[in-house]
């Protein structure tokens, strides 16, 4: 399972297809919410580009994939 860089965007693109909705938003921290997962903050500018280590991370909390994206 490799993961490669992915901008902000994309990344929001595929929690949403995931089944994640924005239940509230501040600024740029987004707090996304599934049933039966935890909520996970995505603080994240749209122009930023997140990095492989980021993304498994990201993965642990959501159950993100790298076919996902």
């Amino acid at each position: 399972m490799k993961w490669r860089t992915a901008k902000a965007p994309q990344v929001l693109r595929s929690l949403f297809k995931l089944g994640r909705f924005i239940k509230r938003q501040k600024g740029s921290h987004r707090i996304l919410t599934k049933s039966g997962w935890p909520d996970f903050t995505f603080a994240f500018h749209e122009q930023e580009e997140i990095g492989p280590r980021m993304l498994a991370r990201i993965s642990k909390c959501t159950g993100l994939m790298p076919d996902d994206l």
